[in-house]
């Protein structure tokens, strides 16, 4: 199995390819981002590539995979809508595109989140631009796509955001976190059932294409 993921660098992105690189049956993951993960290992290739709107000189490295991982979010906290339209779904659909038209046999899994509105309606900002985002995602013609909804989400393995603000209130948040996770298991995911259920969703389907927390959970419990 040949996986592809965009935003390893993130904490979910980190979780993911972590999983990848110790699943026998993925022999090779490519990651694409702004910057290099920094990892080492024999299965691990990377591509740095800053414009992410736009792949035609890395297009043919792009094809052949089985499955590709989209892990790429900002915050919206501050943001205009028109910029946060740009960085969430114009990044992401651009992507999806090319891969939809090279390797349309692929199954693409997008990291999205609780609450979006898939009715692209509603008040809040955030939600109608993820909704409109998976309503693109999905109307693509790959073998299989799937919107992951994670709620609250705990480093599993020392993984850490990329923006400091989440990083700093999740760090004052763990300890509660913790404590709440058994608790409300549906809503409260680390980031390691996050990866293990995007392999388990790559490799055998899932039973529906949008997926909310307790749809991750028991994905990654059939993985484990």
């Amino acid at each position: 199995m040949r996986v592809l993921i965009f935003g390893a660098t993130g904490m979910v992105g980190q979780s993911a390819l972590r999983e990848c690189l110790l699943d026998p049956e993925v022999e090779l993951v490519l990651t694409v981002g702004r910057t290099a993960t920094g990892q080492q290992n024999p299965k691990l290739r990377e591509i740095v590539h800053t414009d992410l709107l736009h792949y035609d000189d890395i297009e043919p490295q792009l094809s052949g995979f089985d499955a590709c991982f989209f892990c790429l979010g900002v915050s919206s906290n501050g943001m205009a809508e028109a910029k946060y339209t740009s960085l969430t779904y114009d990044i992401t659909v651009a992507a999806a595109r090319t891969l939809a038209r090279i390797t349309p046999a692929m199954t693409f899994i997008y990291v999205s989140g609780a609450g979006t509105d898939s009715s692209e309606k509603g008040r809040l900002m955030w939600a109608r631009v993820k909704g409109r985002t998976e309503n693109a995602l999905l109307r693509l013609p790959f073998r299989a796509a799937y919107m992951f909804r994670p709620a609250g989400i705990l480093a599993a393995h020392g993984e850490r955001s990329k923006t400091p603000a989440y990083q700093i209130a999740y760090d004052l948040a763990r300890p509660l976190l913790r404590m709440l996770r058994p608790v409300f298991p549906d809503y409260l995911l680390t980031t390691e059932q996050i990866g293990l259920a995007m392999l388990q969703a790559a490799k055998h389907g899932a039973p529906k294409r949008i997926l909310e927390s307790s749809d991750i959970r028991k994905l990654a419990d059939a993985r484990t």
